[in-house]
């Protein structure tokens, strides 16, 4: 018995290390990630048959503890489809254009409300539409294209993404990842506070590395800017410089759509709502419009505010699990009921199913591929191996990663900072993909195994990894992620936004760590 453990715990290694290279050589992890739940299913079960049901019951047990931040992700998406067709998500942004009254305040600006929009819905919308709105004042006020892509990049796909506060799928994987599906907000928490000090350092290093190249306003900067090549070319010229096939979530190609729906006219939203039998949206599309521009900020400002209240005010009841998350997403819900009656009227009983559908789609092209990823890692976690290998309930599950953990105990340093800096190595080489949240599994399992023997909780390194793994992979220093999309956008170099971005997001990168090991 004990030859065939040692045997499953080897196979189960060569899959952690099969999936790794792959992510390393830019190779799209779902074919090795399947493979290796099939191969340690076999080793152990013996059996064709129960390793062929493993691979499923591995995405099943992984969509299973998923599919929460799945249907989040969906319903905010469904949300800014609804706004979009009152022009409500444009509306949103415009007011920011007339502050824009130099180049050092267009640099802020652009941050700020790209934070904002990417902590809401990620940057894929957000890129597009800072892009179509700001970008152009922001050129005007004399801020150069390269000064434009590193703020877009460091707020929306670093600080916000990275943290990911709000949505919470990336807290949601690593804590389950960890064992610890209960701590997603301590992860969060710690997330935020990594974020932020790793997204100042950047920022500021990034603006002093471009503040010389600001100029005074004139519009014969944007002038010379569009007279480069169109938005589409600009992006086919981006993917075909750095390579062909981009990570495991494409997501320059997400944001270009996204761009072709800001580009095209608003829907004629009267004339649907008429032609559909509704009135409500035909007394005043573009009140309603104006409306949900300032309620919807108002709104998840006020989550916000309701989430933190407990850790300011500790006699307040605290969210509990998912109800953070579960909040957010019920809230999006009705909201996306509110904007699309406004939008269509009585047609609404259709549209607003049709958003949640986009949603949907949406979501599972952003994250399907992490589900068979997912499952190989819960294959090597006790509470979950059970239930992928089929075993009868109350059965003894293999703790594959645990084990190895603890069987080569001696030969880990028994140093915090040691070990964080290790875990958020291995989360900068899982983000190589490019994809940025593929390799939240691993960083979240090592985690797990790892605190305990190096004495720091594993929250705070699932929090590490996770910053090293998004920062990455998310689109700040990996050419070939959705970091395509914000060059395209803003019409510069792909490489040179890269070499740009490198020492400042590295450095944060480091200090991040330095303050985890030391706050906890």
């Amino acid at each position: 018995m004990q030859g065939q453990l040692d045997s499953v715990h080897t196979v189960y290694l060569f899959g952690v290390a099969a999936i790794v290279l792959s992510m390393a050589l830019r190779a799209n992890v779902v074919v090795p990630a399947i493979l290796a739940t099939f191969a340690v299913a076999a080793a152990y079960s013996g059996s064709l048959i129960g390793a062929t049901i493993a691979v499923f019951n591995g995405s099943l047990v992984a969509a299973k503890e998923l599919f929460s931040i799945f249907l989040v992700i969906a319903l905010m998406t469904s949300l800014l489809n609804a706004l979009r067709a009152l022009g409500a998500d444009q509306l949103m942004v415009r007011p920011f254009r007339r502050v824009m009254t130099s180049g050092h305040v267009a640099f802020a600006v652009i941050v700020a409300v790209t934070y904002v929009i990417s902590l809401f819905f990620w940057p894929t919308p957000a890129v597009p539409l800072v892009a179509a709105t700001l970008l152009p004042a922001a050129i005007v006020a004399g801020l150069p294209p390269m000064g434009a892509a590193m703020a877009i990049a460091l707020a929306g796909q670093g600080m916000a993404l990275s943290s990911d506060y709000i949505i919470r799928v990336a807290p949601g994987i690593s804590a389950r990842a960890a064992g610890m599906p209960e701590a997603a907000g301590i992860v969060a928490d710690k997330a935020l506070i990594l974020s932020f000090v790793t997204g100042a350092v950047a920022l500021l290093l990034g603006y002093l590395a471009i503040r010389r190249e600001i100029r005074r306003p004139g519009q014969f900067h944007l002038d010379r800017w569009q007279s480069g090549a169109s938005l589409a070319g600009s992006l086919a010229a981006q993917r075909e410089q750095v390579a062909p096939n981009i990570g495991s979530f494409d997501k320059s190609v997400l944001a270009l759509q996204a761009a072709e729906g800001l580009d095209s006219d608003p829907p004629p939203v009267a004339e649907a709502a008429l032609a559909g039998g509704g009135t409500l949206a035909a007394t005043s599309p573009a009140r309603w419009g104006h409306g949900l521009a300032i309620a919807t900020p108002l709104v998840f400002g006020s989550l916000i505010l309701f989430m933190l209240a407990p850790k300011l005010f500790p006699e307040l009841p605290a969210l509990k699990g998912g109800d953070a998350a579960a909040l957010v997403g019920g809230t999006a819900a009705l909201m996306m009921l509110i904007a699309s009656f406004a939008a269509d009227g009585a047609r609404a009983m259709h549209t607003a199913a049709d958003h949640i559908i986009d949603g949907l789609v949406f979501s599972f092209r952003a994250m399907g591929t992490v589900l068979p990823i997912a499952g190989f890692f819960f294959l090597g976690a006790g509470e979950t191996a059970g239930a992928i290998l089929g075993l009868p309930a109350g059965a003894a599950a293999p703790d594959l990663l645990f084990e190895v953990i603890r069987s080569v105990d001696h030969l880990i340093p028994h140093s915090p900072a040691v070990v964080a800096f290790a875990v958020l190595l291995v989360g900068m080489i899982t983000g190589i993909d490019g994809s940025g949240f593929a390799g939240l599994p691993l960083t979240g399992a090592l985690s797990g195994a790892l605190g305990p023997v190096a004495g720091i909780h594993p929250t705070t390194l699932a929090a590490v990894g996770q910053m090293g793994a998004v920062w990455t992979g998310g689109g700040t220093l990996i050419a070939w992620s959705s970091l395509i999309a914000v060059a395209g956008f803003c019409r510069v170099p792909v490489l040179e936004l890269v070499r740009t971005l490198f020492l400042p997001v590295c450095a944060g990168l480091v200090l991040s760590t330095l303050v985890a090991v030391a706050l906890w």
